[in-house]
């Protein structure tokens, strides 16, 4: 079975490289250090990744709006992915994954606009997305609804769309909105993404996850985070991530332990979210891959 790697967490990346945690959290590099999101995406290709996710999971309506920026959308959206695809052409190789984060606030499905108006947003951001991208990749869905918006909003991109479901960090049995993980199963036979995958959850849960989607899709994947747990307080617009305390214990080889976990239940797309660095992308290539490897645009 071929393994597509992920690549690591571009936003807690610049923040530690940067030494400041902002309420504009991984938005504020677009702007001021454009060049430490090149840096970052090259890293990341060098360790081994197959996908550079655009910076470009906080660009979103109502982020921008607690800050009066609702007229920068389209220039940060045309910066951070086009940041993503000159570092996929310097690499020689592999894919552009354009993020879309959840609306509301992340972790938070109750704070997101029902499905029918979410589609209208992430419609207009998709539409931006794809004159960049290779793929189109809803991250940290929370909840049911919280992902129909995503999809109904993707379709008419014409590009790929890849999900990804953010499970209950002591239940990966469960989205963080409570309802089983299993209940996807006929939204994804609706919608037919082309690969489904678990994000944003500790380890472990995305452990419990993974075998119940996989009884649901063909192309399964997951990328972890190396957080202790969510602060109650890390719950709206404006919050820092300085609040969530990075683990201890999950080391690249920790991680990979994970990994090979997910791969032997099924999945077939690894690669890593917050605190999930390019060195940890260099052992799952190392043990997973054997080392890098060419993943071709035209492959998607």
């Amino acid at each position: 079975m071929e393994i597509t790697i992920l690549d690591g967490g571009m936003g807690q990346e610049l923040v530690q490289r940067a030494g400041r945690a902002t309420p504009l959290w991984s938005l504020q590099a677009l702007m001021d250090a454009p060049e430490l999101v090149r840096t970052v995406h090259d890293e990341f290709f060098a360790a081994g990744a197959d996908v550079a996710t655009s910076n470009t999971y906080a660009v979103l309506p109502d982020r921008l709006a607690a800050f009066g920026m609702e007229e920068k959308l389209e220039e940060l959206v045309e910066t951070g992915c086009r940041i993503a695809a000159e570092a996929r052409d310097a690499a020689g190789h592999g894919l552009v994954a354009g993020s879309l984060g959840p609306l509301g606030f992340s972790y938070q499905p109750d704070k997101a606009p029902p499905a029918e108006d979410a589609a209208e947003i992430y419609a207009r951001i998709a539409s931006l997305q794809a004159r960049i991208v290779d793929v189109l990749l809803l991250e940290t869905m929370s909840s049911i609804d919280q992902a129909r918006g995503g999809l109904m909003g993707s379709q008419a991109s014409g590009k790929p769309v890849w999900v990804a479901f953010s499970v209950d960090d002591e239940d990966g049995t469960r989205l963080r909105s409570g309802e089983p993980l299993t209940a996807a199963a006929d939204l994804l036979e609706e919608f037919k993404p082309e690969r489904v995958l678990l994000n944003c959850s500790r380890p472990e849960a995305v452990s419990q996850g993974i075998p119940l989607l996989v009884e649901s899709h063909g192309h399964v994947g997951a990328y972890a985070n190396g957080f202790t747990k969510i602060d109650p307080k890390f719950d709206r617009i404006g919050a820092t991530t300085d609040l969530l305390e990075a683990r201890k214990d999950i080391d690249p080889v920790a991680y990979s332990v994970f990994a090979k976990q997910w791969v032997d239940a099924g999945a077939n797309t690894i690669g890593g979210c917050c605190e999930i660095s390019p060195a940890h992308i260099a052992e799952l290539a190392r043990c997973l891959t054997g080392g890098a490897k060419t993943l071709h645009r035209a492959a998607v």
